[in-house]
């Protein structure tokens, strides 16, 4: 007998699931839109955060600079690694994260607590900053602090090359730069936003998932952008660490920051407590349009699928 995609149980009782590969299949596509939009406010955040010497005076004047000094396509710097970073991440976070989901849910109910919806979120969030977050923006970062577009004086000439030199100057261990802080922002980032995103959903629109009802794309963009909000404010220490930590290489020099602990007492001591939230105006400028975007492609993937299979396929 052929097999095919799961149908409802004849229990309407009983919470109908969508499958863990359509949550996947959702979150690429949602981070390839997101990445494409996004980019060069990415870029600004990364300036921003890397300026110690107050070359910048605000998010419209660090684009400004940029576009004037070194052109409008380097705005878009770090495009390829940034686009391939956001598909690749967004696929093992829904993946990851409905996996943990079904692992917590309740075997009699099918229900998820908030606890167990914050431990997936969180475990999520890990996952992804050590597998592919990490790598992805130290390369990112490296090329994003290069100023001007002529390739000669550049030292890194693209995602690959920029790979591969770190990999030879500064050993594999080198494109895990910043690892520790950057688990704790996505973990924690995580944790609230996929709690926040149902809670929103469920307040706002009154949709419960694998109920077959689908949002419009600006409902889930609202829901989408609220629960992006939070996450920034939280971890804005880490990610500043984290940039820190990327941008400095191992090759021929001592390195300024000893690690993550080390580098919140040093900018603190340095640069004052403000420095530690550094780039946050433009991270909320880009995370929870981000995520507006993210959830708005990946809610009418999955709406498709539960009407598709779940709702209109025969009993």
């Amino acid at each position: 007998m052929a097999s095919g995609p799961p149908r409802p149980s004849s229990d309407p009782d009983r919470k109908r699931t969508i499958p863990v590969y359509m949550k996947a299949v959702s979150g690429s596509l949602g981070g390839t839109v997101e990445a494409c939009c996004l980019q060069p406010i990415d870029v600004i955040k990364t300036r921003l955060q890397l300026d110690k010497s107050g070359a910048y005076k605000g998010i419209a004047h660090c684009g400004a600079t940029i576009a004037r000094t070194e052109g409008v396509r380097a705005l878009w710097k770090g495009l390829t690694p940034f686009a391939t970073h956001l598909t690749l991440k967004y696929t093992l976070r829904m993946w990851s994260n409905a996996v943990l989901q079904s692992a917590f849910k309740d075997p009699e109910t099918g229900k998820l607590t908030n606890r167990a919806r914050l431990l997936s979120g969180f475990g999520a969030g890990v996952l992804e900053a050590l597998v592919i977050v990490t790598p992805f923006e130290v390369v990112k970062i490296r090329l994003q602090q290069q100023r001007g577009l002529s390739p000669e004086l550049l030292k890194y000439k693209g995602p690959i090359h920029c790979a591969r030199t770190i990999i030879r100057e500064e050993g594999l261990r080198g494109l895990w730069a910043g690892a520790a802080p950057t688990v704790m922002r996505n973990g924690t980032n995580q944790a609230a936003m996929f709690t926040a995103k149902n809670a929103f959903d469920v307040l706002l629109w009154k949709k419960h998932e694998g109920d077959g009802k689908v949002l419009q794309p600006w409902q889930s963009m609202i829901s989408g952008f609220l629960a992006g909000t939070a996450g920034p404010v939280c971890t804005g220490p880490f990610d500043v660490v984290k940039t820190r930590l990327m941008a400095q290489s191992r090759h021929g020099g001592e390195l300024k920051y000893k690690g993550m602990v080390h580098a919140i007492q040093t900018i603190f001591k340095e640069e004052g407590l403000l420095a530690l939230w550094k780039g946050l105006l433009p991270r909320l400028m880009r995370i929870p349009p981000g995520q507006a975007i993210m959830w708005a492609v990946a809610d009418q993937v999955i709406g498709f699928y539960e009407r598709k299979f779940l709702i209109d396929a025969p009993v």
